[in-house]
C-alpha cells in the first residue's frame, strides 16, 4: 500500500481525497515514528508509515483507502511512566480526529499500555481486537433549505434529553429506529415537543464514548455517555442504519427535521476529561499519542491533575489541545449544523494550568471565534477542584446551569425556606448575573436534570435508591432536597398522591413563570420516575429510559403543564430581556416589579428575612422596556401567588395602581379541572389551598 504526495499535513486525521484514497495527519511533537493502521472486513491489520513530518505533524497520502475503511494509528516513542512518557505501539489508538469510530472497548487487559496493577511496566499484548476502530468518512451531505432557528435567549425553552432514553419505550418510533438519532427526530417526538412549548433539545453526550472499565466488571454500562473518547464522531451505538460511517449522515437529518420544526440542537460537550481514565486506565488515543501534552499531570508527570472526578483533565492550555477543541466545536456547527453547546464541568476547561481562569486560552480563543460566538454557549459553572464553583461568574457571552435556582425552588416548595432568596430566583437571579451586562437569560433555570431525583421523584422518595448502580448506595448525592409526604416510594393513599401531583404543577408553573430560561428534563412533564434512583449513569434499562404508556393522571399532568408553557410563550412578560428595576416605568404606574403579603400590602423589607414566611405575592408589569427602535411594548400584567404553607391561606387581591380585575390563568390545587377563582375584582379575597400557587391575568 504505496504513500504518495506528501506533506499534506493540514487539517489534521484522515479525509478521503476524492479519489479513493486518503490524507493522513497526526500531531504526536514527541513520538519517534507513526504508522497509519488499516483494517479489511476480516480485520487483518495494513500498516502504512507516515514518514513525512511537518510542524511535528506526522503525514502522508495513501492511494487506496475507500471510504468506509476502518482505521486507527501505532505511536512509536519513549516508555518513560515515571516522567509522563507512555508510548506504546502495541496499542492501537484511535484518531483524535476521526469523523466516526466503529465499535466498543472490550474487557481485557490488552486495551492497557501498563501491566496490571503496576503502571511502570510495559504491556506488549496488540490491543487491536478489543478497541474501537476510527472510520474513514465521506462529510458530503444535501443540507437542502436547511436554516438555523435561531430562537433568542429569552425565547427559549431547553429540553434535555437522552438519545436512546427518549424513543426506546415510543410505541410510534418504528422499533429498528427506537433509541436512535432517526427517533429523536420522529414526527410524533417532534408533534410532542412542540406541544411542551420546546424550543431546543439538548442532548446528553454524543460523542463516540466507551464504558468504563469498573463498569463493565459489574456488568453495567455508561448510559449518559459522559465519558469521550472521539470528539467529532456521533456516538455509533445510537445509528439505526449502520456504524461505519452512516451515523454521520443519520445525525444530519435528525438535525434537519428538528430545524424544519423550529427545534435548535444544543450539544452536551465533554471536553474536560477523556475515557482513559488515570494512570491505570486504558490506552485509547490521547494517552499513546502524547500524554504529557494533552493531559494536566503531576508535577513528577507519572500521575495525573483530576479537577473533574473522572481520573484526568485535558490541557486546554496547550495550544494544540485547543485547537483540537476548537476544531471540533467548528466541525459541529458549520458540518453538522448544530445550534449551541452544554459544556460540562466548563470550570475545568477554564483552568490555565492549575487555576480557573475567565480570561485565560480557552475563554479567549472561544469569545474571538466568529463561527462560535455566535451560537448558544451553556456552562456547568463548576468542577471538582480547588476553586472551581464559579456560579455567576462566567462571562457576558454564556449562559449558565444554575443551582442556585434548583436548591431554591426545591427548598421553598418543600416548606424548608422563607421568602428571602425566592424572590431572586423568580426574576432572574440578577444577584448573580445584573453584572457585567448580562441579561436575565444568562440564568438556565432548572429544578431537574439527569443527574438527581426526576420531579416525580422529587416528591415520593426523601432518600436515594441506588443499589441498582452496584456500589451499595454510595454513589450519588445526599442532598436531594426532597420529600415524600408521608411514604417512601409508591402509594395508593390517594391524599399522598393528590399532594405529590400538586407539588408536581408547583414547580413544572414555577419554572415556566420564572424570568431566565427553563430547561425541562425529559418525562418531567408527564411525571417520570427512576424509582429513586438519582445516579442512574449506568442504568440502561427502564429505570432510564421513558415510558410513554402514560396513565390518565400522567395525562392531566401533562395538559396542566403544557398549558403553562403556552402561557409563557402567549406572554412576553415571562420573557423578560431585562433585569427589572422595581420602579415605576412612568409616574403613576406600578412598579416594573412588586412584591406583596397576604394581607395586600407590600412587603416591608424586615419581612424577606423571617424564615417562616411561606406565601408571596408577585406581580409582573406587561409594559415592557423599549427596544432598540424606541418602541415600548405593552403586555398583559400578571400577578402570582406562591403559597408553600401546611394550611389553607387568605390573600388580598392588592388594588391600583396593580390591578382592577383578575382573570385566573392557572390554579395548581385545581390542576385541568375549572379555576376555582375565574374572576375577582381588587381588593377580594381568594382562599389558597395549601401547598398551591395561582396565576391571575390582570385584565383591566
Amino acid at each position: 500500500m504505496p504513500l504518495t504526495h506528501p506533506h499534506r499535513w493540514d487539517p489534521l486525521g484522515v479525509r478521503p481525497d476524492g479519489n479513493g484514497g486518503a490524507f493522513a495527519a497526526l500531531w504526536a511533537p514527541e513520538a519517534s515514528q507513526v504508522f497509519l493502521c488499516i483494517f479489511d472486513d476480516d480485520d487483518n491489520e495494513h500498516q502504512v508509515a507516515l514518514t513525512e513530518r511537518v510542524f511535528n505533524i506526522f503525514n502522508g497520502h495513501i492511494a487506496h483507502m475507500p471510504v468506509g475503511t476502518r482505521y486507527g494509528f501505532r505511536v512509536h516513542g519513549d516508555w518513560n511512566p515515571a516522567v509522563g512518557h507512555r508510548w506504546n505501539p502495541h496499542k492501537l489508538l484511535i484518531d483524535p480526529y476521526a469523523k466516526a469510530i466503529d465499535g466498543q472497548l472490550l474487557l481485557n487487559s490488552a486495551v492497557n499500555g501498563h501491566m496490571g496493577n503496576d503502571d511502570l511496566a510495559f504491556n506488549a499484548e496488540n490491543s487491536a481486537p478489543f478497541v474501537p476502530k476510527s472510520v474513514l468518512v465521506d462529510t458530503s451531505f444535501d443540507w437542502g433549505t436547511d436554516q438555523a432557528p435561531n430562537t433568542p435567549w429569552s425565547d427559549t425553552v431547553i429540553y434535555e434529553a437522552h438519545v436512546k432514553g427518549l424513543t426506546k419505550l415510543h410505541p410510534s418510533v418504528p422499533e429498528h429506529q427506537r433509541g436512535t438519532y432517526a427517533g429523536v427526530s420522529h414526527p410524533a417526538v417532534i408533534e410532542h415537543l412542540v406541544a411542551c412549548g420546546v424550543t431546543a433539545v439538548e442532548l446528553l453526550p454524543i460523542h463516540q464514548f466507551v464504558d468504563e472499565v469498573h463498569l463493565m466488571e459489574l456488568g453495567l454500562t455508561n448510559y449518559w455517555g459522559y465519558n469521550s473518547i472521539g470528539f467529532f464522531a456521533p456516538h455509533d451505538a445510537y445509528s439505526s442504519s449502520g456504524t461505519r460511517g452512516e451515523q454521520v449522515n443519520e445525525f444530519k437529518n435528525m438535525v434537519k427535521n428538528l430545524h424544519a420544526a423550529g427545534l435548535e440542537v444544543i450539544l452536551d460537550v465533554v471536553y474536560n476529561h477523556t475515557a482513559e481514565g488515570n494512570q491505570f486506565g486504558p490506552t485509547l488515543s490521547f494517552r499513546g499519542i502524547d500524554n504529557d501534552d494533552y493531559y494536566h499531570l503531576s508535577h513528577d508527570g507519572r500521575a495525573y491533575s483530576d479537577y473533574t472526578g473522572t481520573g484526568n483533565t485535558l490541557n486546554l492550555s496547550n495550544p494544540h489541545v485547543l485547537q483540537m477543541v476548537m476544531d471540533s466545536l467548528r466541525y459541529w456547527v458549520t458540518e453538522m449544523h448544530v445550534d449551541g453547546f452544554r459544556f460540562d464541568l466548563a470550570s475545568a476547561l477554564a483552568r490555565s494550568m492549575h487555576d480557573v481562569d475567565m480570561l485565560g486560552t480557552f475563554m479567549s480563543t472561544l469569545q474571538q471565534d466568529p463561527v462560535l460566538r455566535r451560537v448558544k454557549l451553556i456552562a456547568e459553572p463548576w468542577d471538582v477542584g480547588p476553586g472551581g464553583y464559579q456560579v455567576g461568574e462566567f462571562p457576558p457571552l454564556w449562559t449558565e446551569w444554575n443551582d442556585k435556582y434548583r436548591d431554591c425552588v426545591r427548598d421553598w416548595w418543600r416548606g424548608a425556606a422563607g421568602i428571602s432568596e425566592i424572590g431572586w430566583r423568580l426574576t432572574g437571579s440578577a444577584d448573580l448575573y445584573g453584572g457585567e451586562g448580562r441579561r436575565p437569560f444568562a440564568s438556565i433555570n432548572f429544578i431537574t436534570a439527569h443527574d438527581g431525583f426526576t420531579m416525580k421523584d422529587l416528591v415520593s422518595y426523601e432518600h436515594k435508591h441506588n443499589l441498582a448502580n452496584g456500589e451499595e448506595n454510595r454513589d450519588g448525592t445526599n442532598n436531594n432536597r426532597s420529600r415524600n409526604y408521608g411514604v417512601e416510594g409508591p402509594t395508593d393513599d390517594l391524599s399522598i398522591i393528590a399532594v405529590r401531583d400538586r407539588q408536581i404543577r408547583n414547580m413544572f408553573s414555577t419554572l415556566a413563570l420564572s424570568t431566565g430560561v427553563p430547561m425541562i428534563t425529559a418525562g418531567d412533564e408527564f411525571g417520570r420516575s427512576q424509582q429513586g434512583n438519582n445516579n442512574a449513569y449506568c442504568q440502561d434499562n427502564t429505570i432510564s429510559w421513558i415510558n410513554w404508556d402514560l396513565t390518565q393522571a400522567q395525562w392531566d399532568l401533562l395538559t396542566y403543564n403544557q398549558r403553562t408553557m403556552q402561557i409563557r410563550h402567549k406572554y412576553r412578560t415571562f420573557r423578560q430581556r431585562h433585569h427589572f428595576d422595581g420602579k415605576p416605568l412612568h409616574e403613576g404606574g406600578p412598579k416594573d416589579l412588586a412584591w406583596f403579603a397576604p394581607d395586600g400590602t407590600d412587603i416591608h423589607e424586615s419581612a424577606w428575612h423571617e424564615g417562616d414566611r411561606r406565601t408571596l405575592g408577585m406581580f409582573i408589569t406587561g409594559e415592557l422596556p423599549q427596544n432598540h427602535e424606541h418602541e415600548t411594548f405593552t403586555d398583559a400584567s400578571f400577578m402570582l401567588l406562591l403559597h408553600a404553607g401546611e394550611q389553607e391561606q387568605e390573600f388580598i387581591l392588592p388594588g391600583a395602581p396593580y390591578g382592577h380585575t383578575y382573570e385566573c390563568e392557572l390554579d395548581s390545587a385545581a390542576g385541568i379541572h375549572p379555576n376555582t377563582y375565574p374572576v375577582m375584582q381588587a381588593g377580594a379575597t381568594v382562599t389558597m389551598a395549601p401547598l398551591s400557587m395561582l396565576l391571575f391575568r390582570i385584565s383591566s
